[in-house]
């Protein structure tokens, strides 16, 4: 109809549809605070030219901004943008030719990035797989069906590598479900669950992050430290 309300999608895909500002989010999309100053290299602009583009996506609410001194740190305003965004990237990708993924910057992606603040790529679906396999989460049933939940041995497993169990789900967010993975076409964890292990393994030095990346590395102590979800070092 042609009275017909406009959907309110219709102004967040205008948001990320515009270059500059979607190269903005894909910086973004560590889940990290970046510089308004990295952000406007990120997407090859000037700084007056970032600082508009961030104001708009402060606006549509797909940003938050933290004012530290003299600075602007910016950061998506939540996982369900990231969720979003990773979904866009899946149907964007969906027909690109699968050795792709084995050239150039790609591959390292390919092998393990963040997808906001969780682990992705080939060692987030082997993650998640392993943690499924050991039976370190279950699925949960009924109305909590699509979530995974910690079991008793999960929680030891968790205690012994010095990690702290995240609190339980709440109204704003949960504690695991699966996140389909637009290089894998498979599953990587999410949740509070997935970010406690990713900042964990990031405080340890299991995985680091590749500067101007969201690409990370799986080091020797992180390869043994999972090796009860991966499998022993090859």
């Amino acid at each position: 109809m042609a009275d017909a309300p406009e959907p309110r999608f219709a102004k967040v895909a205008a948001m990320i549809g515009d270059p500059t500002r979607a190269r903005m989010l894909s910086a973004l999309m560590g889940g990290e605070y970046l510089a308004a100053g990295e952000l406007a290299a990120a997407a090859g602009v000037g700084a007056a030219t970032a600082s508009t583009h961030i104001a708009k996506l402060l606006d549509a609410e797909l940003v938050v901004v933290r004012i530290q001194g003299r600075h602007r740190y910016v950061r998506l305003a939540g996982e369900e943008v990231a969720h979003v965004l990773e979904a866009l990237s899946f149907v964007a990708e969906r027909s690109a030719h699968v050795d792709k993924w084995e050239r150039g910057a790609y591959k390292p992606l390919k092998a393990a990035r963040t997808c906001y603040r969780h682990i992705a790529g080939e060692l987030g679906v082997a993650l998640f797989e392993g943690l499924l396999a050991r039976g370190t989460v279950a699925a949960e049933r009924g109305q909590h069906a699509g979530q995974f939940a910690l079991s008793a041995a999960g929680r030891a497993d968790l205690a012994e590598l010095g990690i702290a169990a995240p609190p339980d789900a709440t109204p704003s967010r949960r504690f695991a479900h699966a996140c389909f993975d637009w290089s894998e076409r498979r599953d990587h964890l999410a949740g509070s669950l997935a970010v406690t292990l990713l900042d964990h393994g990031l405080a340890q030095g299991w995985v680091r992050r590749t500067r101007g990346s969201r690409a990370l590395q799986l080091t020797p102590p992180g390869a043994q430290a999972l090796a009860r979800w991966l499998g022993p070092p090859a």
